[in-house]
């Protein structure tokens, strides 16, 4: 694990998960998104309209993703963060608090 970067980027993908961010964000979810498949951390659209679900791949097009079925969301803002905080644990072994930053 590397050092974590500072957790105002965490703050600062809160606030506006959806929206541009600056070119230390930009480089952390580079790292984020551009890390190998397998254990990866997905948003899935659910059975009802507007519902995403969790889901993480398994990195082998044999076995497909695992759906976290207790993991709904029903704003897109919310989903990414839940992704977010999971990746950043994935990277660096700490915990975000999901409910703050």
């Amino acid at each position: 694990m590397t050092q974590p970067p500072p957790r105002t980027l965490a703050e600062e993908f809160r606030a506006d998960p959806l929206g541009r961010h600056s070119p230390p964000l930009q480089r952390l979810l580079y790292l984020f998104r551009g890390s190998p498949l397998e254990g990866k951390y997905a948003l899935v659209h659910g059975e009802n309209a507007g519902t995403l679900l969790l889901a993480q791949l398994s990195g082998r097009r044999d076995k497909g993703i695992t759906v976290l079925p207790d993991q709904r969301f029903h704003s897109r803002a919310e989903a990414e963060w839940e992704v977010f905080c999971r990746r950043w644990k994935q990277f660096f072994g700490e915990e975000l608090d999901r409910e703050g930053q």
